[in-house]
Order: C-alpha cells, then structure tokens, then sequence
C-alpha cells in the first residue's frame, strides 16, 4: 500500500485515474499493433478488389512496420519532453483518419500511401503508452501494468488473423478487406477523447523543450530505413544489391552513436547513449529484438501454410492461432504480477517453454498430417502461447526497470525499435527459408512450414541464450557484492 501512495503522490494522480489512463492507452496499443498482423489474411481479398501487383501487396504489408519502426525513437522523445498527451492524441487522430483513408482506397497507390501513414501514426502512439506506465507506475504496480501492456501485445500479434477472418466474412470477400481499417474509426474517436481527458499532459522531467535533436532524428531515420528496406522488400527486390543498403545503414547507426554522445554534452539528446550501459536494458532489448524474431515469423508462414497450402479460410486460419493467443493473454496477467519477484530467470523460462511448445508443433505435423491441422496444432501452441505471456511483459518490465523517467519514452522506443528490426529481420529469414523449401520439396507445404518453424524456434533459442547470460551476470554480480558488505559490516 505504500507503494501505491507513493506512486500517487509522486504524479499527481490517483490510482482510479492512472488505471483509467493505462484503459485508454491498452486500446489505442491494442489498435496499432493489431495493424500489423490483421491485414495478412486480407491481401487476397484487396488483390481482389484493388488488382494489385504482388509489389503493391508487399508495400500494403511492410509499409506500416517500416514507417513504424521508423518514427518510436523521435516519439518517444518528444513524448519525454513535451508531455505524453500530445504525442498520444495527436497520433491517434492521424491513426483513426489514415484509417478511414486506407478502408476507402480505389487503387493500390492510395492504399499504399495511407498504410505507410498509418504505421508513422502507430509509431508515435506506442512509446507514449511505455513512457506513461513509467512515470504513473511504481515497483510491483508497474510489473502488474506492463504486464497488461505485455498480454495487449501478445494478443493482439497472434489474435489479428482471427479478427481479420471475422471481419472479411462479415462484409464479403469483395469488400471485407475495407472493414478491417474501418473498425479503428469509432474506437479511434472514443480513444481520442478519453486520452485528452486522462494521459499525463506535462514533460515528464526537466527535458529542453524547444530542441529535439533534428540532427539526431535524420541520422537515426536513414540507418533505420536502410536497414529495414531490404528486410521488408526482400521477396520483391530482386537480386544480392539490395543487401547493401543495410552496412550502409549501419554506417549511418554509427554516425548518429556519435552524434549523439556529442550532442549530450549540451542537451538531453534524441535518445541517451548511457541506457546501454545498463546491463537490464542492453540485455533486455537484444532479447525482445530475438524474440520478436521468431515470434513474429511464426503467424507469417502458419498463415500461407492453411490458406495457401491447404486451402483453409481466413477465419479458420484465424481459429488456429486462437490457442496461441490465450495461453499469451493468460500468462502475460500472471508474469506481469510476478516478474518483480522472479526476474530474469521467468523470462528464460518462458523462452524455453515457448521452444518446446514450437518443438511439438513441428512433432505433431511430421509428414502429410491426415487430420484437422487446427486441432492437431492447438495443444502445442497453447502451451508456446503461455511461455509467450511470460516473455513478452517481464522482460518489458525488466529492460525498462531502470531506465529514468525523463528517458523513458525514448527508451522504450528504442527498446520497441529493436522488436521491429526484429520482426522485420525474422520474416525475411524465416520466410526465405520457407519459400525455399517449398521450391525444393516442389510445394510440399507440411515440410516447408516444419523446416521454417525449426529456424523460429532456434532464433528464439537464441534469446534464451541470451536470458541465461544475464542470469550467470547477475549472480556474480551478487556473489561479489556479498564480500564486500561483510566486510562493511565488520
């Protein structure tokens, strides 16, 4: 309780109001990230109605997660310095407008363009909902909160394909596509209202209002955007020059490392170089950039393998995730209540549940399976789903747990970055070796997914790995800190 009391006192809300406020922001992250996932099972219906190149469909697709990824950083920041209202607002109007624009489009061009909007919007919503955890939020209280924030995340990435099904049987399969952006628009304006009555309208801290680093914004836009271009145009960008562009991205990653260090002699920077030596955020964002990897790859390819390769609807492909989806939503709630007391080691043992729940997946699929894949899949991605839950927010929690408030919205958008690079990186991946087998097996989808499932689970293999050093880390931490206050005792 006295947790609590602190925590209101400290920002000047009281607890009915600041649960309030996370409502709001859970909605609108909801919505955004929702966006990711639900417009896959309806390229076929916008091929349909739009006649779209597969490049155009490839834009409508990864457009939003690269203009996403693009603008968190220089979001978040300007929700540290100039109060998360105005970021949030602001960017949910443009994310309810974009909306409606991408659910009237006429042509592939106009859907293109609003798509990229929208994900730009997404992106400057997302940090604001992070930062505003951080600075309502105290101890237990913010584990619980993130926890909340954790489980939107995993449902709304596993339950898009399901909703999308919903919402394309609902209006034809002509025109169902257009009901999958217009279902943001009344949420949108309720979430608009309610976020101008409820979220924190002042600078979180003593942040330089005025100047926000355009320098910093430039360099940091081009290196993200070199490095995701031939991540998100991979199958349509024909040839090896396109993976050039990502060392040069690189080049321009370093030039802002840089710049920043220089510019933070003088002002709050774009984003401070100094959260990186913190070992919890370090650690903590490579394993969501790890995790997102493989997660995000995983409802990509189990998608074209029902509707593409065994000719399953949409909203049965959507039933299928549906166990995945659950097991996330149930755990997210626990693992957000508990992490404070587990740590690190809850996050390694939500990975290592996620991969044996992978593992059973491809066990259960092994050869041409004869009954209902659903049904067959349903048990083992229930039980990935609940390693997931306790993936996801712990680990959100852990990485952002000591970052300050004045940093936390660029923080967390750096930290979200890394989870797009991530998402980005994995489909390529994941996918090229998918689509790779499938020419090799000559359309042998049960062997193509079984293999690309295989690589998922290893890239997320990789993030346990990663947990597990920070546990070793952290125990010799502690082991030679003993000594030391013995022998202040003494």
């Amino acid at each position: 309780m006295s947790t609590d009391r602190s925590a209101a006192e400290d920002t000047g809300y009281d607890d009915r109001r600041r649960w309030r406020a996370l409502g709001v922001g859970l909605v609108a992250a909801f919505m955004t990230l929702l966006d990711v996932s639900i417009v896959n099972v309806a390229v076929p219906s916008i091929d349909r109605a739009l006649h779209a190149t597969p490049s155009d469909l490839q834009w409508v697709l990864s457009g939003y997660a690269l203009t996403f990824g693009l603008i968190l950083v220089p979001a978040g920041r300007f929700g540290d310095a100039r109060g998360r209202r105005t970021g949030f607002v602001v960017g949910l109007v443009l994310f309810t407008l974009t909306s409606a624009l991408a659910g009237l489009a006429t042509s592939p061009l106009w859907l293109i363009v609003t798509r990229l909007m929208q994900g730009a919007a997404a992106g400057v919503v997302n940090p604001q909902v992070s930062g505003m955890i951080q600075q309502l939020f105290r101890g237990a209280e913010r584990g619980r909160a993130f926890g909340l924030l954790g489980a939107t995340i995993g449902i709304s990435t596993a339950v898009g394909p399901l909703l999308g099904g919903l919402l394309i049987q609902a209006g034809g399969e002509q025109h169902g596509w257009r009901y999958v952006f217009f279902v943001n628009v009344p949420v949108g304006i309720v979430a608009v209202l309610l976020g101008w009555r409820l979220m924190p309208a002042r600078p979180t801290g003593a942040a330089d209002r005025h100047r926000l680093d355009p320098i910093g914004v430039l360099l940091l836009g081009v290196g993200v955007t070199l490095v995701l271009l031939p991540l998100v145009q991979r199958q349509q960008w024909q040839g090896a020059a396109k993976w050039l562009l990502m060392p040069a991205g690189l080049v321009f990653l370093v030039a802002f490392g840089l710049w920043e260090r220089r510019y933070a002699r003088r002002r709050q920077p774009l984003f401070d170089l100094r959260l990186f030596g913190l070992r919890s955020y370090t650690l903590g964002t490579l394993v969501g950039l790890l995790y997102f990897a493989g997660f995000t790859a995983i409802f990509f390819i189990f998608t074209l393998y029902l509707q593409i390769g065994l000719g399953y609807t949409a909203l049965a492909a959507g039933l299928a995730i549906t166990p995945f989806a659950l097991g996330s939503a149930a755990a997210s709630a626990v693992g957000g209540r508990v992490v404070t007391r587990y740590g690190r080691p809850l996050v390694a043992a939500g990975l290592l549940v996620v991969v044996i729940g992978l593992g059973a997946v491809v066990l259960v699929l092994r050869g041409s399976p004869h009954l209902s894949v659903p049904l067959l899949t349903a048990a083992p991605f229930l039980v990935a789903g609940l390693g997931s839950g306790l993936v996801i927010a712990p680990n959100q929690t852990l990485a952002l747990s000591e970052v300050p408030v004045p940093q936390a919205g660029s923080g967390a958008g750096m930290l979200q970055t890394g989870q797009r690079i991530g998402s980005a990186a994995g489909i390529a991946a994941v996918g090229a070796l998918f689509f790779s087998t499938l020419a090799d097996t000559r359309n042998d989808w049960s062997t193509a997914f079984r293999h690309a499932l295989v690589l998922a689970a290893a890239i997320i293999g990789l993030a346990f790995i990663v947990a597990l050093v920070d546990i070793v880390a952290g125990h010799r931490r502690s082991g030679s800190a003993v000594p030391a206050r013995s022998g202040a005792a003494s």
